[in-house]
């Protein structure tokens, strides 16, 4: 029987002599994520396959030091890392607020991606345990004027493993003392069989009638628009590669879309999308309180290569990163991503893994 619980040891260190820490969450029944402090991040998940063997189902690296590699950092992939203070994008990083211009700092072009070019994903977090849970809880104070952003942001990310279920739960919150614009997710890419190179078999369905069309930087147009006939809808369960290969999503590499979650009602915890791979049995449903769901299957993923043997190439994950839409800060038809001082932002994201036996 395994031995539930938290395992904290260390992991690697940073350039100023900060040791990085790991934290490994288990149940009982074998399941485990491991979560590092630099980034929030999640490292790796092992679940079972339909023959009850366990196996990564994330990109990711063994040694830390292939998270600050010069070729990772060039990249910046943001493997399993949380994101903040905004994700995705926001054009020409900048925004107004109460009539007060707030320029950001852009590290995409004139844009700002995943929170600058220091955003949260690259931050040493404070980890501590949470009591009576399989899990840890990340602390972070982002100061007033970080990357551009207004106000100081105190933000907490819980992980941890569910008992009676093989899941991660992914719990936000952030406070604010100056009104200001959040928008977290966490990074992970999925491959729910790592024995492939690449996640073109797998089948996803996502939970959405409705996406925000984006220009060529991947900047919304401002529209909500109907995912009938076309290459995105995936209402219905579909092999990722016959998806990626659709002429009209060449330049994108692929998907690289937000989705409009269908809700019953706002800010319920409610089921986004559904992975599966056919070979391992192994399937994934992300369930999330978020409006959004940003899927990109890793067309613009460059060769990474790790100091124990990993080797990561486009198309080798997806992301199913739960979040508001991008660029909601100038777009006043999105669901507000605004922040004010005495107001508590929360967010929950269930990664729940489940085994499809053969038919």
């Amino acid at each position: 029987m395994t031995s539930a619980g938290v395992e904290i040891r260390p992991w690697g260190r940073l350039e100023t002599g900060q040791v990085v820490r790991m934290a490994i969450l288990r149940n009982t029944r074998g399941f485990e994520a491991r979560v590092g402090d630099y980034g929030a991040t999640i490292v790796g998940i092992r679940a079972p396959d339909r023959d009850g063997r366990l196996g990564e189902v994330v990109l990711g690296f063994a040694d830390f030091a292939d998270y600050v590699s010069t070729a990772y950092r060039a990249a910046r992939p943001c493997f399993g890392a949380t994101i903040g203070r905004y994700a995705n994008r926001i054009k020409g990083a900048r925004f107004t607020l109460d009539g007060q211009e707030h320029a950001l700092t852009p590290n995409e072009g004139d844009n700002q991606l995943h929170g600058g070019p220091r955003g949260f994903d690259q931050r040493l977090w404070t980890m501590e345990t949470l009591p009576g849970q399989n899990g840890v809880r990340f602390s972070l104070i982002s100061p007033d004027g970080d990357q551009g952003f207004p106000g100081t942001l105190r933000v907490s990310v819980e992980m941890a493993v569910a008992d009676d279920q093989d899941s991660l739960i992914l719990r936000y919150r952030a406070t604010t003392d100056r009104p200001t614009h959040v928008n977290l997710t966490a990074h992970p890419y999925f491959n729910l069989d790592r024995e492939a190179d690449t996640i073109r078999d797998h089948r996803l369905q996502v939970f959405a009638d409705r996406f925000t069309p984006a220009d060529g930087q991947s900047i919304p147009t401002g529209e909500i628009a109907d995912l009938a006939d076309r290459p995105l809808d995936l209402r219905t369960p579909a092999a990722l590669g016959d998806v990626v290969d659709h002429p009209d999503l060449s330049q994108s590499r692929g998907l690289n879309h937000n989705y409009v979650l269908t809700k019953a009602r706002p800010g319920a915890l409610e089921r986004a999308a559904r992975l599966l791979e056919p070979r391992t049995g192994r399937c994934l449903e992300v369930w999330t309180t978020e409006p959004g769901l940003q899927v990109y299957s890793a067309g613009f993923l460059p060769t990474l290569a790790g100091r124990r043997e990993e080797r990561f190439e486009r198309e080798a994950g997806v992301c199913l990163e739960t979040q508001h839409f991008p660029d909601s800060p100038n777009q006043d038809r999105f669901p507000s991503t605004r922040l004010n001082p005495g107001e508590v932002f929360t967010s929950e994201t269930q990664l729940r893994f489940t085994v499809e036996t053969r038919t």
